[in-house]
């Protein structure tokens, strides 16, 4: 029982350790959307992706550990790290400190989130003025003065003609 507290515990905290680099690498994120620095952009996601499968097998082990400690005692559904510090008091202290820091760091991961989105969608909307502004400019190809003043034939040329 013992053994699987204490993994459990260092799960958390291989946890925590992980959302605090995926804190990072996101407010890294955000800093090259801004500058429009796609490499930095292109290797930070990867990175995050690495982190997030890491998180995913790190939480697999982490119900498989809270399964097999609600098994041993006899408890039906799996319990929260709460139950589980009500259930085990010699570990309680640090099993409520796992559970805050790892709420802290999520809720700072989730602000983050929806910063950046809200960044990337002001960004794909400026691309797509200017790609309608660009489709509107081919639609309506003619002559420009040096002031970029379109300037209006006077006839129809044979190539306008055809078509």
């Amino acid at each position: 029982m013992s053994r699987q507290l204490t993994d459990l515990l260092s799960v958390l905290a291989q946890m925590i350790a992980e959302q605090h680099k995926l804190l990072h690498h996101m407010e890294s994120q955000h800093v090259a959307m801004k500058t429009l620095d796609l490499n930095s952009m292109n290797e930070l996601i990867s990175a995050q992706e690495a982190i997030r499968l890491r998180l995913t097998m790190l939480d697999n082990r982490r119900k498989i550990l809270v399964k097999q400690l609600a098994e041993a005692a006899r408890v039906k559904e799996e319990p929260t790290v709460t139950k589980l510090a009500e259930m085990f008091p010699g570990h309680a202290t640090a099993l409520l400190k796992s559970r805050d820091d790892l709420r802290d760091v999520i809720g700072k991961i989730s602000a983050r989130s929806k910063s950046t989105s809200k960044l990337a969608a002001a960004v794909l909307g400026h691309l797509n003025t200017v790609g309608r502004l660009i489709a509107g400019a081919v639609q309506r190809a003619g002559l420009y003065t040096k002031q970029g003043v379109r300037q209006m034939n006077g006839r129809i040329g044979v190539m306008e003609a055809v078509g």
